[in-house]
């Protein structure tokens, strides 16, 4: 890999470690992931009586923005649900195989080659998705926050962002120093070590398939739920609930995700 790129730039690293990274467990659990992210936005699909001051009859399909779509997995499970669906993501080779599987199924997707930090369409969204643990690997906090602008200005007013990530408190409480296991004909040795008061989480996968060996280190930076609260009222976002599931049970000591829904 060039110098000069990034390692979430590196071709290779998702082309090798995709299998890993997208396995069966991942996919079975889709369809639960987007009825919530259904529920979530509170989208008015019937035309019942609002509840409240964020659930509005749509005219239209919900626009919806998979941000960090990666082969989009999830994206197509919105097409099929009716929604109009936007995926973004940095990987090329990602986008090539998300567009041929929406081909394949004949789902309408717009998939576009952008990165978080340049990627807005102002006012357009009802709703945006950031899933599976892709925010917070840049180096410098601040594109952290400029992805999150991105996102309330890419919003309708009263639309929803809603992110899912490894919070601080479940990254300190089930923290191991290594590992290792063999998932998708491969084995997998992963290190941890955190960084700066657990500011970070440094990881070191190791890919061993056919003889062959590939090694890739990443900085992850980890966020608990009051400093990613903060972080979306920095945005600009006015109303923001945080979750330990997708049920909407409490982000507690049980927890297993840190999930975020924003308002604008």
């Amino acid at each position: 890999m060039p110098e000069n790129v990034l390692w979430y730039e590196d071709i290779e690293f998702w082309e090798h470690f995709a299998p890993i990274m997208f396995d069966d467990t991942h996919w079975v659990e889709v369809p639960l992931v987007a009825d919530a992210v259904t529920r979530l936005s509170r989208f008015n699909l019937y035309g019942e009586t609002p509840g409240d001051e964020w659930q509005k009859p749509l005219e239209e399909a919900p626009k919806i923005l998979d941000l960090c779509c990666g082969i989009g997995r999830i994206s197509s499970e919105f097409a099929r649900m009716g929604f109009s669906v936007t995926g973004v993501d940095i990987t090329e080779s990602f986008l090539n195989t998300a567009k041929e599987d929406a081909k394949y199924e004949n789902l309408n997707i717009e998939y576009i080659r952008a990165d978080a930090r340049e990627f807005k369409r102002l006012n357009f969204f009802d709703t945006i998705v950031n899933l599976y643990i892709s925010f917070g690997y840049f180096s410098d906090q601040k594109d952290d926050l400029k992805v999150l602008r991105n996102v309330y200005e890419s919003l309708k007013k009263g639309g929803s962002f809603i992110i899912e990530t490894l919070g601080k408190e479940i990254a300190v409480r089930d923290f191991i120093e290594a590992e290792w296991f063999e998932r998708a004909g491969c084995t997998m040795l992963t290190e941890y070590e955190p960084l700066d008061s657990w500011t970070f989480l440094k990881n070191r996968w190791i890919l061993i398939k056919g003889g062959q060996r590939l090694e890739k280190t990443f900085v992850q930076r980890l966020y608990s739920a009051s400093e990613l609260r903060s972080l979306l009222v920095e945005a600009g976002f006015r109303k923001i609930e945080i979750y330990g599931e997708w049920d909407e049970s409490a982000y507690n000591q049980y927890s297993n995700k840190l999930i975020a829904v924003a308002r604008k």
